[in-house]
């Protein structure tokens, strides 16, 4: 699993470490594996120009370091402060002694530039200074951010005003939640990390992998028959809208329950694909409710949620004017599955402060319902209902964007609730089969929904194999 920590949890495993060590030597260590990064990033150093703008911080002492490193190899360095008054003096001095030079503009030519303007203590968007900086930058060179991308938030990935957009982001000694969550991790690029021996505490954000979704995934045993395995109640469709009957199911069906009993009046469409489906209500392990129901059908979400000892999925329009206290009220899970327009509406603000601030909306939404939270969109955020870690959903691909998709994720995750998993489990582990099945399924081109629920095996097989 793929962890990541606060801006205030580094700093003290950093303080702590630097108490242990020799004056400069923390510095140091980031610094190498900085310059290595760069090392195997430019192939040859020897003759290759590198620029550094450098910040007033430790985050510029870092680039500094490192362009003195790669001088030594016999890079032309160039270091460009961003206010010459305030640059590192001991990484100044290092880079002019291993023959690097600063000046004043950023040069015309540059394969490599390390940004090195703001650490992670960097708050609200790069200064004007520091911009036209970054601006001056030619758009061939190869960007390299030191820790995060100058202007990101480490904390939130909130982009509050101008940053820079890199190629590659090595961080030292832990992943920070601005390199994971957008707007912020759409400008970080691949992330390298740099172990420099940090004793860190609990996370605040966490991204599953392959073994970890492996072992969460609910798999029969043989006593099981399909009532063992969890039956999925869906309450999706309409007249208007059908196909969100159809295609909840579909997720459903592929997401491992023994069996679909659906309600509702797309039942034509529904077993006119799935055969299999039962339909009129019975005993259920979980309920899907929303997707497609359209206005005018509350009640069917609240007898749902009525019913305080199964757990229920609300999505889509089944998050009208959902009751915090009817939902705080349960004891089974419950989760939630907006995306951003859907979660403004939830919290009373415009879609767009979602949007900026995609970690502090699902923490919000969960803490006031007391739900798990799973946040659709360019990042997916699954907020367990206590508190606790966030998860990023580290699979997935735009072409996702299409419709229907967020109806097979709401099925695939009532299976996973109907199999057992807690709600914070069955919205991440649906959350990344459904980006693997949308991998598989586009392979770099336009999909349909129906073919990501067709997919779900695959990336099911994928994950265990």
């Amino acid at each position: 699993m793929r962890t990541a920590y606060s801006v205030e949890t580094v700093r003290a495993a950093e303080r702590e470490l630097m108490a242990r060590l020799p004056e400069g030597a923390l510095m140091a260590r980031a610094a190498a594996g900085l310059a290595a990064v760069c090392a195997g990033l430019l192939g040859r150093v020897y003759g290759s120009r590198v620029v550094v703008l450098a910040g007033p911080g430790d985050n510029g002492g870092d680039a500094l370091y490192a362009g003195a490193r790669l001088a030594r190899r016999g890079a032309r360095v160039t270091a460009v402060p961003m206010d010459p008054q305030r640059i590192h003096p001991g990484g100044l001095a290092a880079l002019r002694a291993a023959g690097g030079r600063v000046e004043a503009s950023v040069p015309r030519r540059a394969d490599l530039v390390l940004d090195g303007l703001l650490g992670i203590g960097g708050r609200g968007g790069l200064r004007p200074a520091a911009a036209a900086l970054a601006e001056r930058v030619r758009a061939d060179a190869l960007v390299v951010a030191v820790d995060l991308p100058s202007g990101v938030d480490a904390d939130t990935g909130e982009v509050t005003g101008p940053a820079v957009t890199a190629d590659v982001t090595v961080t030292f000694g832990a992943y920070k939640p601005g390199l994971l969550v957008d707007p912020g991790a759409s400008r970080v690029g691949a992330v390298r990390l740099v172990d420099i021996g940090l004793d860190l505490a609990e996370p605040v954000l966490e991204a599953l992998q392959h073994a970890d979704v492996a072992r969460l995934l609910p798999v029969p045993t043989a006593s099981s028959d399909k009532y063992r395995r969890g039956v999925v109640g869906v309450v999706a469709g309409s007249e208007q809208y059908p196909g969100a009957a159809v295609l909840a199911v579909a997720g459903a069906l592929r997401g491992g329950a023994g069996a679909v009993r659906y309600v509702g009046p797309a039942a034509d469409a529904v077993l006119a694909r799935y055969p299999e489906v039962l339909v009129g209500r019975g005993r259920v392990q979980a309920w899907v409710v929303g997707p497609g129901i359209g206005a005018g059908r509350a009640a069917e979400v609240g007898r749902a949620l009525a019913d305080r000892d199964v757990p229920v999925l609300v999505d889509a329009d089944g998050l009208r004017g959902l009751d915090p206290e009817v939902v705080r009220g349960r004891r089974a899970a419950t989760l939630l599955t907006p995306h951003a327009g859907e979660a403004a509406a939830l919290l009373g603000v415009p879609r767009e402060s979602v949007e900026a601030g995609r970690l502090a909306a699902v923490r919000e939404l969960a803490e006031r319902y007391g739900a798990a939270v799973l946040l659709k969109g360019s990042t997916t955020l699954v907020a367990p209902a206590g508190g606790g870690a966030v998860r990023v959903n580290p699979t997935g691909t735009p072409w996702l964007a299409t419709a229907g998709s967020g109806d097979v994720l709401s099925g695939l995750a009532g299976a996973l609730l109907a199999g057992g998993l807690p709600g914070a489990d069955a919205g991440s582990v649906a959350a990344y089969l459904h980006g693997l099945a949308g991998r598989l399924a586009a392979d770099g081109a336009p999909v349909v929904a129906q073919e990501v629920a067709a997919a779900l095996p695959a990336a099911w097989r994928d994950v265990i194999s």
